[in-house]
């Protein structure tokens, strides 16, 4: 049977719940995407609602079950499993009897894929041919993955009548075992950053180790912004017996999300790198790998693993999805945003999906919403701005803080606060009166405004798949919080699956304004913009390693624009754009005049 991905593009993960069932949704059509498991509790509202509707037989996790967190992750991937692959052989009987089916079917493939050139003869084949096809369907046809996600900051302690649980029962932790436990074999993608102890629990399970035919069931995916970090993590898990079976290289502004802004490192340089650098990635994980699995008594593998680079961020044409693809040899690109206005890939209530279609440049913005303290993605107009601005003017601020995912702050609280609740937000405001006097008005308006921006995302991030599956809110009105890349300005229109999949390999075209930057520009601009922000924000001490900071910033975009300009000379996909030359060089004007300051 053939294992290889059907498409060139995966769905990655968006926020807490928009790709919350999009395997379910999308995985039927060889098509992988990727689920946050780290809100149980959305997760166990999702699992009751599809265990009603497909009449299956899944009991209800109550939060008061031992281990409830983990329980729910495994048992929502399991029916999960199920469901796809009920969908998955329902679809290739379709396919394989209903030639308006195939057809369609065929029309959303690449034009590179082998299977859309050997489908195609079926379509003029007068006979019946149902079991010839489903054979020819079954032998080379795969379903799409059913990958997960854990962000490695969300890995809050938890107490149990006020003495701190052991380890294993931090949120991300709990989430790392409730996939673990799951029948998946699939991939874990562990982003915004290395958390050791996270990445020492893998060790717990087998699953992540070779069996005896040097197979992985389950695979680890580490989302990383260049090759350095890349390296530290993948050889600190090699030497655990660990293998990265991928490096997904996401841009750090050109992006949706959390904004983790590189030091002006540019994405065209770090994919750079990564194609030249990739077999030094690959020979030093597995010779620190099979040491490791050497000394543990596991089953060795005698050649490295597969090892995938994939990019992400920004992308948005076929031009540029086809330019990624050969130019740095990626195995695959992740389209955001754009399935955001796609309602039979993911999950977004009516009203957010509208704000997102008729959304501008101007609209979209990086935001201080978020309480982790790193840029988040936004857009204006979303039912929780809304609602946040109603209550502040009668003087309410913070959040009630429900779920405490993101109670991360220690500042007052041993057990952890998060610093867009209302707890919080009271002794910050009790705190800033107590020094009013000493500051100027200016200076005690931006403060305030600093505080009660952050909104709650645990909730925010997850009311779009409460509203459009109809399931029941509770408590104190959020509203929805959406995180979309600014490339979904150029998008102006709810999508079909269909169509969207054929923008994506230029069989039709579904952007709604002319004149979109190359995705290449637009990171450089958002680069630019993020060095201007952070010099004229600073109000600290001026200090040498501050200067050096904003030098080293500078000096990498400037590297990178060198390297963009020998990169659009000598390539054929840039030498027909007559305006990237002249943006470039236009970027390189702004950025040479950006003064950084001196002692």
């Amino acid at each position: 049977m053939n294992s290889k991905p059907l498409h060139s593009f995966h769905i990655p993960v968006m926020g807490l719940a928009y790709t919350i069932d999009s395997p379910i949704r999308v995985a039927q059509y060889g098509i992988s995407s990727v689920v946050s498991i780290i809100d149980d509790e959305i997760i166990e509202k999702m699992k009751n609602f599809y265990n009603e509707k497909f009449n299956l037989n899944y009991p209800r996790i109550s939060a008061k079950t031992d281990d409830c967190r983990a329980k729910r992750i495994t048992a929502y991937l399991d029916m999960m499993d199920d469901i796809v692959n009920e969908k998955f052989e329902a679809f290739k009987e379709e396919i394989s009897r209903n030639r308006t089916a195939l057809k369609s079917f065929i029309e959303m493939l690449p034009d590179t894929s082998a299977l859309k050139e050997n489908l195609a003869p079926f379509l003029n084949c007068r006979e019946r041919i149902s079991s010839s096809l489903k054979i020819f369907i079954d032998n080379h046809f795969t379903k799409g993955s059913i990958d997960v996600n854990i962000m490695t900051k969300v890995d809050k302690e938890n107490f149990r009548d006020g003495e701190p649980l052991p380890v294993i029962y931090n949120d991300a932790h709990a989430s790392l075992r409730g996939f673990a436990n799951s029948r998946l074999s699939s991939s874990v993608v562990l982003s915004a950053g290395m958390n050791p102890r996270l990445y020492s629990y893998l060790e717990e399970f087998d699953d992540f180790f070779p069996d005896e035919s040097g197979q992985l069931k389950k695979k680890i995916i580490l989302k990383v912004s260049d090759f350095r970090s890349a390296m530290i993590q993948g050889n600190f898990l090699a030497k655990k017996g660990l293998w990265v079976s991928e490096y997904r290289v996401e841009s750090g502004l050109n992006c949706g999300g959390h904004a983790f802004a590189t030091e002006g490192l540019l994405l065209g340089p770090i994919m750079e790198e990564f194609r030249h650098k990739k077999t030094e990635l690959l020979t030093s994980a597995h010779s620190l790998m099979i040491k490791a699995l050497e000394e543990k008594g596991r089953n060795m593998v005698a050649e490295p693993l597969q090892m995938k680079i994939t990019v992400q961020g920004g992308v948005g044409t076929a031009e540029e999805h086809a330019f990624l693809l050969k130019q740095y040899g990626a195995d695959s690109i992740g389209w955001g945003s754009p399935f955001l206005l796609v309602p039979e890939a993911t999950s977004v209530d009516e009203e957010t999906r509208e704000l997102l279609a008729v959304s501008k440049e101007q609209d979209f913005y990086l935001s201080n919403l978020s309480p982790l303290g790193v840029p988040f993605n936004t857009v204006t107009g979303t039912s929780n701005e809304r609602f946040r601005h109603e209550r502040q003017k009668k003087d309410r601020f913070g959040s009630s803080c429900p779920k405490k995912l993101l109670a991360l702050s220690r500042e007052y609280s041993p057990e952890g606060m998060c610093t867009a609740s209302k707890k919080y937000q009271d002794l910050k405001f009790a705190e800033l009166e107590q020094e009013k006097e000493q500051i100027s008005a200016t200076l005690y308006k931006k403060k305030r405004e600093i505080i009660a921006e952050k909104a709650c995302l645990c909730v925010g991030l997850v009311n779009a798949a409460y509203l459009e599956n109809g399931l029941e809110i509770k408590g104190e009105k959020q509203g929805v919080v959406i995180c979309p890349g600014p490339n979904l300005a150029y998008f102006n229109k709810q999508i079909s699956l269909s169509r969207m999949v054929k923008h994506i390999y230029g069989n039709d075209n579904v952007l709604g304004t002319a004149g979109r930057p190359n995705m290449f520009i637009n990171e450089l601009k958002m680069y630019i913009d993020h060095l201007v922000k952070e010099i004229g924000d600073f109000s600290g001490t001026l200090t040498n390693s501050q200067i050096k900071k904003w030098n080293t910033f500078k000096g990498n975009l400037l590297k990178g624009i060198a390297y963009y300009e020998d990169l659009f000379l000598q390539t054929e996909f840039f030498k027909a754009d007559t305006q990237l030359v002249q943006q470039l060089k236009e970027n390189k004007t702004v950025l040479s005049k950006i003064q950084i300051p001196e002692f």
